[in-house]
Order: structure tokens, then C-alpha cells, then sequence
């Protein structure tokens, strides 16, 4: 790269991590392009003057067709997930680009965790979550790449990463709402495991500065908080920037097995939300100076209690996660009262 601003093709572009980076990106004047499907129905809107082009990631020809002859200096996909679509994107984007960043997860590492923080050279073994398995092999197939044929990728893993328009809870605007308007919420096990929320834009920030860097090719990074917080804070917090106090029941992890295995968040809670998740940032601090996460918690919940006043619509509640949310604590109480029964008079 020159002393130009970068060239840098952003796969995806409107989700939740996505399209703070293009913004961010397109604020300290890199030349963006964002190639997605076009069919989206996200309320988060990308910033005039950008060059947009539709294709589906995963269909070579259309890809090949849309870009042309285009080469940029990063190219950074938000969507590949397995390692089929690492082996597409090699073929894709070998001889197009100086840096491809993928974006992989902090969920990939030891569950139950033996040692806290997190390190990136911490060992790679969820056995509770199948999209962490598979980002974890899609990482293989691109370091053995750039190991066996210099494929330039840089690995970037993020942990639990909001913004203003998506909330990080589990069941999303449905648990937001019920915190407002006074239901029980379910916190799974005793709500003390500790947990990194990360603002979007703070990720945003840690990405765009790794972009044109030779030195991050090859490497795998954090970008997350250094604000860490219990579940029961977490919620608490939610509900001081709604001005009520959350009406919290603790269930215990292994039940929602059991009673919600319908639930789609089950699963993600089972497999990664129930341990505590601590992560070291120094490495990304290192190659990114000045780089440190600027929201905490209480203002990024007041920021998306504000947005949802905004937009009724899209922050509409689920019917099923409540249910979910109904059927839980029913249950819960049920056994409660049965328990009271067993005991000694």
C-alpha cells in the first residue's frame, strides 16, 4: 500500500458489526466498497457515496461477475462461516487483494475455560457449539493457505459485539421489552459468570486500524471490551436506562435443555454464555496504538433503549421468545412450590 487511503471491499455491510466498520471506515476516508445481496431488511442504512454492488458471497460466478476486474488493498467478509466457504473465498479473492480479513469468533476457545483471559493462543476446543467449531476449522483452511501459498489473511475474532440496534441479550428486543414493562426475565444459572460486551463502534475501531497493515497478515487478533460485567448487571443496567428494577429468575443452564430446547438461543447459551469470558486485548492494542474501547455497558444501554423509542417496529417483541420466557418461569415456580413441599415442617 501507498500513502493513499485504502481500497477495501466490505462483505456484508449492514449487520450488527458490519456496518459500524463501513461507517467508521468511510469517516476516516477509505475508498469503500460493500458487495452483499442487496435483499437485506435491516433498519440500519449505508452511507451515501459508497460503491454497492449485489451478489451472493457464495455464488463464485456472481461474485466474479459483480467485481470484475476490481482488485483493493483489504477485503474484509463478515459472512464466511465453514470451511467450504474459506476454500470459495481463497479462490475468490487469491491474487485480489493485499489482506483478506475474516471475521471468526471468540466462542472457538476451551469451554469450560481452565484459565481466564482469554489469549488468541489460548486452545481452540468448544465441543458445546457447532458454529464455533466450524469458524475454528475455516481458520485452518485460511492459515494453512497463507502458510502453504501466502494467502494473505488476518484473523479477527470478535466476542459478543451490539450496537445501538441490536441489544445483547439473549431473546433481544422481547427481553427488553419485558424489563420495561415488568415480566419476569430468565437469567440462566445464578447470573454471577462474567461476561465482555463490546460496542460495535469500539470493534469498528480496532478493525479499520489493522487494514494496510503487512505486519497483521498471518495473525489472529481479539477486538473486544475491557468492560466486563455479571449477567445480573447486565440486566440490571438494561433496566436502570429503562428506569425500573428487572425482575430476575434464576434457572439453572442444564434445565433449559430440557424445557426450551425449541428455544434457538439454548443452544448458544449452553455452548458459550453460561462460562465466563474474559479476554486479553494487549495484542490488538499492539498493532492498532490508541486503541481502547470507548462505551461502557450503561451508556450503550441507554443508547439502545433510546433507539428503540425510535423504532417501534423493528423493535417489536417475539411471540415465541416470549412464550419461551412464559413457559420458563412457569416452570420454575411449579418447581419451587414443589420443592417447599419436600421440606421439613
Amino acid at each position: 500500500m501507498t500513502g493513499s487511503p485504502p481500497n477495501v471491499l466490505y462483505v456484508g455491510g449492514t449487520g450488527t458489526i458490519s456496518w459500524s466498520c463501513v461507517q467508521h471506515a468511510a469517516r476516516r476516508g477509505h475508498v469503500v466498497t460493500v458487495l452483499n445481496r442487496g435483499t437485506g431488511t435491516t433498519p440500519r442504512s449505508l452511507p451515501g457515496g459508497l460503491e454497492v454492488l449485489h451478489a451472493d458471497i457464495h455464488d463464485a460466478a456472481a461474485v466474479t461477475e459483480a467485481l470484475g476486474s476490481r482488485e483493493f488493498d483489504a477485503v474484509v467478509n463478515f459472512t464466511s462461516f465453514t470451511p467450504e466457504h474459506a476454500e470459495e473465498s481463497i479462490k475468490t479473492f487469491s491474487g485480489r487483494t493485499a489482506q483478506y480479513v475474516h471475521i471468526s469468533t471468540a466462542a472457538l476457545y476451551r469451554k469450560p475455560p481452565r484459565q481466564l483471559p482469554y489469549r488468541e493462543s489460548t486452545v481452540r476446543h468448544n465441543p458445546f457449539s457447532g458454529y464455533a467449531a466450524d469458524k475454528s476449522r475455516a481458520e485452518d483452511v485460511f492459515l494453512t493457505a497463507f502458510a502453504t501459498d501466502g494467502f494473505p489473511v488476518t484473523v479477527v475474532r470478535p466476542s459478543h459485539t451490539y450496537d445501538d440496534a441490536k441489544p445483547p441479550l439473549p431473546g433481544d428486543w422481547t427481553i427488553v421489552d419485558r424489563i420495561a414493562r415488568g415480566a419476569e426475565i430468565v437469567v440462566p444459572g445464578d447470573g454471577t459468570s462474567l461476561w465482555t460486551v463490546t460496542h460495535a463502534e469500539d470493534f469498528a475501531d480496532g478493525l479499520t486500524g489493522l487494514l494496510g497493515n503487512p505486519a497483521a497478515v498471518g495473525e489472529a487478533f481479539h477486538i473486544t471490551s475491557d468492560f466486563v460485567y455479571s449477567w445480573n448487571e447486565i440486566y440490571e443496567i438494561v433496566a436502570a436506562a429503562l428506569g425500573v428494577v428487572p425482575r430476575i429468575v434464576h434457572v439453572p443452564t442444564d434445565l433449559l435443555k430440557v424445557a426450551a430446547p425449541d428455544w434457538r438461543w439454548t443452544d448458544l447459551i449452553v455452548g458459550d454464555l453460561q462460562y465466563s469470558v474474559i479476554l486479553d486485548n494487549s495484542k490488538i492494542s499492539s498493532y492498532v496504538p490508541g486503541y481502547a474501547p470507548r462505551v461502557p455497558f450503561h451508556e450503550g444501554a441507554r443508547r439502545f433503549v433510546t433507539w428503540r423509542s425510535g423504532h417501534r417496529e423493528a423493535t417489536k417483541p417475539d411471540p415465541e421468545v416470549d412464550a419461551v420466557q412464559d413457559r420458563l418461569v412457569a416452570g420454575y415456580r411449579d418447581a419451587e412450590k414443589a420443592f417447599a413441599r419436600l421440606a421439613p415442617s
